[in-house]
């Protein structure tokens, strides 16, 4: 049962947006109709009493100025029946073209008197769209007074202008206004009963403004889109009745110029409407309104100059007028580009605030950049900041191994899913980045896409940074690998020198003075010469240790404390040594075992030095190694030193080395290595 409910609901619910859609048809059809007849009339081609006063040129304009709330509220209500917007629209532009063909059925003399008494029609819709835009609602039930006021103003002072008793102007003044003698439309005039409604209808008009403004400061997100496209339509008629006061001020007036400027600028308020509602993301509105502001300021302030020198020079210098304009045409054209950088400013300033200050913070980092103060990398917490977004997070694109790293170098194989939306940022069409932010970015297109322009430098100057890192740690990755290859051969050689060559050497020289202890009392004349070959086997067994040594010290098993101290007793100088029992990786022991042997080997050698001192410790993961000497100092380092070695063997395991010496104050060799704690 209720499926079959559910069904009959939706089946009516479908044939009432049917007959909505069907009925906005009718009004469409019915107001071109109407422009129809009359422009008929204007041809000529439909006979008619009275005269128009309007060029028959202007006519399309006029057709147009009146299907376009025509149409855009048609295709609105097509996709929207239901969407009150589309029935001001259509309704709005349909009342004032009835009086249009009225001249058919009340005759010329009352269809003039409606032409003018319906004048203020033409404002009805803007003012209901100015009250109701964009939810087809009103602010609050407090502006209900305020439409009601309207509704009566507008009403009344069409009512009582039908009974204007007034003569037609020419070239109509031979027919007789059909009110002429009316005492009842003569007392409205003499006692000036209209002036009140008059008063209320302009009232009405600037309450729509006002309304306007509230609605715009109090939107946000979508709202405050569709609201930034009606405030830039509407702002356009003003700004052509401006321009129509400086025609009639300085140039002789505008005549059917700036009307039909006017009639443009209403057709653009239609379209601003039909984008705000339906397509109010397909466009950049906030930088349309922006070149628009910064444009007509523009032109009015070049005007001005031009004006005023023209005039100024004019009347001060007098002379040819041809030197007066050309000097006024170069100021305008050197003022040109820094009136427009100064404007730009002050406008972005002032209505695109957030952008203005988000461009201002990421310009500032890059000026820093530059100095040296900070570094590329921190353009992830300049853009959360200049979009403020604290949850924004920036991701580099790592082409060789088809990646993303994060600013600190942590590679990533794709981005966090999480709620955040993904921005791709590309330079010549090559990805660079991922911007991750808010959702609510997108509703603030002129900000993101503002900020992200001006940090497109830095924000490829860190990825070049952090690519290079990550290669850098590659490459020290891979070093350190081949030195862990090299310690473990070295490892292996010892060990193939001690259980293999040495072991061998020793079992034959017990086996030769086994020989010799075997040997009867009238051989006893080979033994001389079994101990030489005795004594020279071991000394090959001590080159052969020594050999070994030198490849790895066997003490190392026992630690880097036990190694050191080793080697301090074979010292020719005296040898504190300081060290802590604790372990590092192998091959990291055996690095500093090196570095101490041969920073005392160049002491003892060029120092001079009547004492050593060799420290070695960890801290936080690092192994700290420090060999000082009383001697002679002044110890450079050179290409292919041992200082220069030291310098190699340290950096192949990612540490640092660092090497004081003062003439006359000896020599400080400190090694710090990163290792396992």
């Amino acid at each position: 049962m209720l499926a079959r409910i559910a069904v009959a609901d939706g089946s009516a619910n479908d044939l009432g947006m049917r007959g909505l859609r069907l009925v906005a048809s009718g009004v469409a059809l019915a107001t071109t109709t109407c422009l129809t007849v009359g422009f008929l009339h204007a041809l000529g081609v439909l006979p008619s009493d009275q005269e128009d006063w309007i060029p028959l040129g202007l006519y399309p304009f006029i057709a147009v100025a009146f299907l376009a709330p025509t149409v855009v509220g048609l295709l609105i209500a097509l996709q929207l029946p239901r969407n009150r917007i589309a029935w001001i629209l259509l309704l709005g532009a349909l009342l004032p073209c009835l009086q249009l063909p009225a001249e058919q059925v009340v005759g010329a003399a009352w269809a003039y008197q409606s032409e003018a008494a319906t004048l203020p029609l033409l404002f009805v819709w803007p003012v209901a769209i100015a009250f109701a835009f964009p939810t087809g609602h009103l602010l609050s039930r407090r502006w209900v007074w305020v439409v009601w006021i309207g509704v009566l103003s507008f009403g009344l002072t069409i009512g009582l202008k039908l009974f204007d008793p007034e003569s037609y102007p020419p070239p109509n003044e031979d027919i007789r206004n059909p009110v002429l003698g009316n005492s009842f439309g003569e007392f409205i005039v003499d006692k000036g009963i209209w002036i009140p409604f008059a008063l209320g209808v302009l009232a009405t008009l600037f309450a729509a403004a006002i309304a306007v403004i509230v609605r715009y400061r109090r939107s946000v997100g979508v709202e405050r889109l569709q609201m930034q496209w009606l405030v830039w339509g509407a702002a356009l008629i003003p700004l052509v009745l401006v321009l129509d006061i400086v025609m009639s001020t300085w140039f002789g007036g505008g005549g059917f110029v700036t009307f039909g400027l006017l009639l443009v600028a209403q057709c653009s308020l239609v379209a601003a409407i039909g984008i705000a509602v339906v397509r109010y993301r397909l466009y950049a509105i906030e930088r349309l309104v922006n070149r628009t502001l910064v444009y007509v300021l523009l032109t009015l302030l070049l005007v001005a100059v031009y004006a005023g020198i023209t005039i100024g020079v004019g009347v001060v210098v007098g002379g040819d007028s041809a030197w007066v304009v050309a000097l006024a045409t170069l100021a305008v054209a050197v003022a040109f580009r820094p009136l427009r950088s100064r404007i730009q400013d002050l406008v972005d300033r002032r209505f695109r605030k957030a952008r203005y200050e988000g461009v201002r913070l990421v310009r500032a980092f890059e000026d820093e950049v530059r100095a040296g103060a900070r570094a590329p990398e921190e353009i992830g917490g300049v853009l959360a900041d200049a979009l403020q977004d604290p949850l924004a997070e920036i991701l580099f694109w790592i082409p060789e191994s088809d990646s993303y790293a994060d600013t600190t170098g942590e590679r990533l194989s794709a981005p966090p899913d999480d709620e955040r939306s993904r921005h791709e940022i590309r330079r010549d069409d090559a990805l660079t980045a991922v911007l991750l932010h808010e959702p609510a970015l997108l509703e603030r297109r002129d900000l993101l896409d503002g900020v992200l322009a001006a940090s497109a430098l830095s924000i490829e100057m860190a990825r070049l940074r952090v690519e290079v890192r990550l290669q850098l740690a590659e490459v020290q990755a891979s070093r350190a690998r081949i030195v862990e290859a090299g310690y473990e051969e070295r490892r292996r050689l010892e060990r193939d020198l001690h259980d293999g060559a040495q072991q061998r050497l020793v079992s034959l020289g017990v086996q030769v003075r086994r020989l010799q202890l075997s040997l009867p009392r009238e051989a006893q004349i080979l033994s001389p010469a079994l101990d030489q070959i005795v004594a020279e086997v071991g000394d090959a067994i001590a080159d052969l240790r020594q050999i070994a040594a030198g490849v790895r010290p066997a003490r190392l098993d026992e630690g880097l404390a036990a190694a050191l101290r080793d080697l301090a007793r074979t010292s020719p100088v005296p040898v504190d040594v300081e060290a802590s029992g604790e372990r590092a990786p192998a091959s990291v022991e055996a690095a500093a075992y090196f570095v101490a042997c041969e920073a005392l080997t160049n002491a003892v050698k060029h120092g001079s030095p009547s004492k050593v001192t060799v420290r070695a410790v960890q801290d936080n993961g690092t192994l700290h190694v420090s060999i000082a000497d009383d001697g002679v100092g002044g110890a450079v380092v050179r290409r292919g030193s041992g200082l220069a070695g030291l310098r190699d063997r340290v950096a192949a395991h990612g540490g640092t080395i660092e090497i004081v010496s003062l003439r006359g104050s000896g020599t400080r060799v400190d090694v710090a290595i990163p290792c396992e704690s």
